[in-house]
């Protein structure tokens, strides 16, 4: 356990604590000190205790021997090694066969009268089918496929029927650009992508086949593009190429038999972005990532068989992949989709969907729970009574929005758990056990199993023992679920994460651990923006931005934003001869929106004559992000700058701004 944690005093969360054991069912443990326990052999013995763990919550077709060999310092880790399995299988077949009419998927669909629910039964013939379509299409084990689909159920039966036949899902989030896809489909060498002719979003439309169709014109080796109807929209078709899902899946039988895959063959990719601006594609195993999304899934969330979970992340990232489809369905629980937004038709929407569905387990990212405390109580009028667990992720939670979950959404009775973890991790690191870890608001809390945190000295690169620590954040053991490489760049993977500090993993955000040994997650300390917890590299948006004819340089900086936490600030300096003018600002916006995606335009542009740099060249953007917050007076030594003058010129640009 993190050092000298004990019990906090928080009356808030004692009380939590106290009400939360009178909720049904049986918690996973009788206490902390179990936790404790169980936490100590996770370390000392981890081969023992994620063996256990593995048999337990998996069904393998061969069993394994080795449970882990390799290291952080060489970059080999590897879970589970002869051990066999299915993902497919165990997310569908053996829930199946015990219980075909158990629901499995909770559609709620963008309108509120366009749901469905698909039981486990069902869920395994659509997957079947699927999986026909795509061996039909030419796809073979270890060939990747892009997946760019909305909320709708076809997302998860897409997933399950490329991990049926040991295909790679590539999964893009149907929010990116047509240029974003582009690159990831690229990169990943992906022949089939599975697209809708149209999304469905807060009582917008969105053109997803229109942007698949101006991605593949640049991207030659795609044969295939499968199209769900989702609106029955008139889009354009290239004979051959395109083909209806409907059609193609009556064509096939409702049983095709899983592939056997060994633990480390791949299980997807996700692509995150990276701090030198190429997306790099995360890979994770199967074994090793499904050990971790189980196991988190039922303790951290205290997930029983009846239950139903709704996580309001979208499956284009991480905690969609991990929270909407894999943690639910390996446990065999219903998990709620939800394709719309939280505040279409109106403010009620969550609460409203977790009263209709008897939702147990509810986790969405502090965007959402700003929005909607910001929209007020009032709209917070369902009961949600079988309601027992709160979950944050994506970002740090602030106290006073953590305390209106607890109160106001969770009626003071269920527990509130903020998890922190990365698309690198695969599924939460360090966390509250829901029922069990006595919380505090705004602190991630203590680490899960397996995860031995360090706090490091970012100057010395030495660990700094002691509670009432600040450095940056580390793990000092592997554990199963975390990714194994950048798909085709194993080095940038180990520089990114292994080789910033010998012998661990670097999780490139800063911490620190109180005096009860309690971890506070401070945010990126490297150059990646957090915007409604969707992390964005700032190169990323600087490359979108130089493509603009205008701009010689520019500079991307995150700052605090009340609704969104981080709030992407661009200083451009322009080429002679142009003019500013809001237009011009306007089609650096659109530049960003085109290249990249809507959700990574910035909040504000400044045009400067030219950017602080150091005499090397090195853009100081520690300098822009302490004008943004008023701190001018803390710049410290600007003389050492290319040009000191620069540096009131910019201060001049965004007062002037400010004051308009």
């Amino acid at each position: 356990m993190s050092e000298g944690a004990v019990k906090p005093t928080n009356p808030v969360v004692a009380e939590a604590h106290e009400v939360d054991t009178f909720h049904p069912p049986a918690k996973m443990f009788a206490n902390l000190e179990e936790y404790q326990t169980l936490y100590k052999e996770s370390i000392t013995e981890p081969d023992k205790f994620w063996g256990r763990l593995a048999r337990e919550l998996l069904s393998w077709q061969r069993d394994f021997q080795t449970v882990h060999s390799g290291s952080f310092l060489n970059g080999d880790n590897a879970w589970f090694l002869e051990g066999q399995l299915n993902a497919s299988y165990n997310c569908v077949d053996r829930h199946a066969i015990k219980n075909p009419d158990k629901p499995a998927i909770i559609y709620e669909a963008d309108e509120t009268t366009d749901g469905r629910t698909l039981t486990y039964g069902e869920l395994l013939r659509e997957v079947c089918k699927t999986a026909h379509v795509l061996k039909q299409m030419g796809v073979k084990k270890g060939d990747t496929v892009a997946i760019y689909l909305p909320m709708i159920p076809e997302a998860l039966i897409a997933f399950l029927a490329c991990a049926r036949i040991g295909a790679v899902h590539s999964v893009v989030f149907a929010g990116f650009s047509a240029d974003s896809l582009r690159d990831r489909v690229i990169d990943a060498q992906s022949k089939v992508v599975i697209t809708t002719d149209e999304g469905k979003r807060g009582g917008k439309l969105i053109g997803t086949k229109k942007i698949v169709d101006d991605a593949l014109k640049q991207c030659p080796d795609v044969t295939h593009c499968l199209v769900y109807k989702r609106t029955g929209a008139d889009v354009p078709f290239t004979k051959g190429r395109d083909w209806w899902w409907h059609e193609e899946v009556e064509k096939w039988p409702s049983y095709i038999a899983p592939e056997p895959m060994n633990s480390e063959d791949p299980l997807f990719l996700l692509y995150t972005s990276g701090s030198t601006g190429k997306p790099k594609g995360v890979m994770h195993s199967t074994g090793g990532y499904l050990v971790g999304a189980a196991a988190t899934g039922k303790y951290v969330f205290d997930i029983h068989d009846t239950d139903k979970f709704f996580c309001g992340g979208d499956v284009g990232w991480i905690t969609g992949h991990t929270y909407v489809v894999y943690a639910p369905l390996l446990l065999g629980v219903a998990t709620v989709v939800f394709e719309g937004t939280p505040a279409y038709p109106n403010f009620s929407r969550y609460w409203d969907v977790i009263e209709k569905h008897e939702v147990t387990q509810f986790y969405v990212a502090p965007t959402a729970l700003r929005l909607l405390k910001r929209a007020g109580d009032q709209h917070v009028k369902a009961q949600m009574k079988h309601l027992r667990v709160l979950g944050s992720v994506g970002e740090p939670i602030a106290a006073e929005v953590w305390k209106w979950y607890f109160e106001v959404v969770g009626k003071g009775e269920a527990h509130v758990v903020d998890t922190y973890w990365q698309t690198e991790t695969g599924s939460n690191v360090i966390t509250p056990l829901a029922g069990i870890t006595p919380t505090k608001p705004g602190s991630a809390s203590l680490p899960f199993f397996g995860i031995e945190p360090a706090i490091i000295d970012p100057v010395s690169g030495e660990e700094i023992h002691g509670n009432d620590v600040e450095g940056v954040l580390a793990f000092k053991q592997p554990w199963p679920s975390m990714a194994r490489t950048v798909w085709g760049a194993h080095k940038r993977y180990m520089d990114t994460y292994l080789n910033v500090y010998k012998g661990v993993y670097f999780t490139g955000d800063g911490a620190g651990r109180d005096h009860e040994g309690y971890y506070w997650i401070r945010g990126r300390v490297d150059d990646v923006v957090n915007v409604s917890g969707h992390r964005l590299s700032t190169a990323e948006i600087e490359a979108a931005l130089i493509e603009h004819h205008a701009v010689a340089e520019a500079a991307v900086v995150g700052i605090n934003d009340e609704l969104t936490g981080q709030a992407v600030n661009a200083f451009v300096a322009i080429k002679d001869g142009n003019e500013i003018t809001d237009q011009l600002r306007k089609d650096l916006i659109l530049q960003v929106r085109k290249s990249i995606g809507p959700f990574a335009a910035p909040k504000a542009i400044f045009v400067v004559p030219d950017l602080p740099k150091t005499r090397s060249g090195k853009i100081m953007r520690r300098i822009l992000r302490k004008i943004l917050a008023g701190e001018e007076d803390q710049l410290g030594d600007t003389s050492t700058l290319s040009d000191p003058s620069v540096v009131d010129k910019i201060i001049e640009t965004v007062q002037a701004s400010r004051k308009k």
